[in-house]
């Protein structure tokens, strides 16, 4: 059982405050936004919208979901907003990286796509046809009692046909099997069977390394390739299983956004003006060096990441532990290079289990299915009740820095 550890949360808030050069990084869902069953569905706090805003240069997003399209967050910050052009006038939209680091924008919603070509950005553009071509065949045969009318009304809910990560989310599909453990089982493995399809014609397109498959959550890696989470009575598992650029990792992604918070501060991009996630180094050490080398004490800014897409579960039969999570590369990189540039840079984890999602909680005083005793990712602060305390937070964050400044 791994405890959670008591920190009181003004403390790291004034410690925050009191640090002359720091960048808060956060990921987007589960954190500033509830999960919910159908991502459209989706809201975000309008107060939340103007405290990022008063952050100013201090902050950016790192997600795998996306900025701009339909099922993007900047239609979400459009809706709170009550308008489709506030946000652009004003410079309202939250600035940082999406799709795992290819979709960049600043805080006016100014896009510029890195890392990717445009041969690249024809399939992913046939990917969600695709996607929902295979899904209809896989549906039909699991719920012969259904309608085609019915399958199509569920597939255009589950298949995202965001533009540079399209994904099925199976959220809504597990209304309808409701708490089926063996037919939510089987819609895991039967998703990721369809994704495995699409990479395969991807490389038929002449796409052979191009793409990759990001599941969420997922139990950590194996070799390259990420382990699905099948569900059990207390915790659903894999919800999401995403197409990605390859090298589009948000550990990668956490460089290019340190390479333009520098950019905005000094004029100068450290790892130059190309640097993006695919031509990044691999490893969390790899990292580490390439900053060691290119940025001073001085330019790294002390760090703050936030997330909620952290797991680890015991291996049966075994000591060791398999751990994985969206979020787990770029937070524990953070805490590296906290420790590598001597800064006391921040970890706070996010109780994404308010939502409508079923999740691993710390509600019984444990992180369990989150954490373990041997991990060497540690939290410095738990927003036990999840995206509304952190917001609360965030709010009183940007006034108090606001009253500084």
């Amino acid at each position: 059982m791994s405890k959670i550890s008591k920190v009181n949360k003004l403390e790291v808030m004034k410690q925050i405050i009191n640090c002359k050069n720091f960048l808060l990084i956060q990921d987007i869902d589960g954190v500033c936004i509830p999960l919910v069953k159908d991502p459209l569905n989706r809201t975000i706090d309008y107060e939340y919208i103007n405290s990022i805003y008063n952050l100013k240069n201090k902050f950016f997003v790192l997600t795998c979901g996306e900025h701009e399209g339909q099922r993007g967050v900047n239609r979400i910050i459009e809706t709170a907003l009550n308008s489709k052009d506030l946000a652009k006038i004003e410079g309202l939209y939250l600035p940082g990286l999406a799709a795992c680091g290819i979709e960049y924008q600043n805080n006016f919603g100014k896009i510029k796509l890195i890392g990717i070509n445009k041969k690249e950005i024809d399939f992913l553009q046939k990917a969600p046809i695709i996607i929902k071509e295979l899904l209809t065949r896989e549906l039909e045969l699991l719920f012969t009692e259904f309608s085609k009318e019915e399958i199509e009304n569920h597939i255009n809910i589950a298949v995202c046909d965001t533009r540079f990560s399209p994904a099925i989310n199976l959220n809504s599909l597990f209304l309808i099997i409701r708490n089926d453990i063996t037919k939510m089982r089987t819609l895991q493995k039967t998703i990721q069977k369809v994704m495995e399809k699409v990479i395969e014609l991807s490389r038929n397109y002449g796409l052979q390394k191009s793409f990759y498959l990001h599941i969420s959550p997922n139990l950590g890696k194996q070799g390259d390739k990420e382990i699905i989470k099948l569900a059990t009575h207390e915790d659903i598992g894999t919800t999401d299983i995403q197409l990605i650029i390859n090298g589009a990792l948000k550990e990668a992604g956490l460089l290019v956004l340190i390479n333009e918070s520098i950019k905005i501060k000094s004029g100068t991009r450290p790892f130059g003006d190309d640097f993006n996630v695919r031509n990044a180094p691999k490893t969390i050490d790899g990292l580490i060096s390439l900053c060691k080398e290119k940025v001073s004490p001085k330019a790294m800014p002390t760090l703050i990441g936030v997330g909620d897409t952290v797991t680890s579960s015991k291996i049966s039969s075994s000591n060791k532990w398999s751990r994985g999570g969206s979020d787990r590369g770029f937070l524990t990189l953070i805490q590296e290079l906290g420790k590598a540039y001597n800064k006391e840079n921040r970890i706070i984890f996010v109780d994404s289990s308010h939502g409508e999602v079923n999740r691993p909680s710390v509600i019984n005083g444990n992180l369990n299915g989150i954490s373990d005793p041997e991990d060497p990712l540690k939290f410095d602060l738990i927003m036990n009740e999840g995206p509304k305390e952190y917001i609360k937070w965030i709010k009183l964050l940007s006034k108090r820095i606001g009253t500084k400044i």
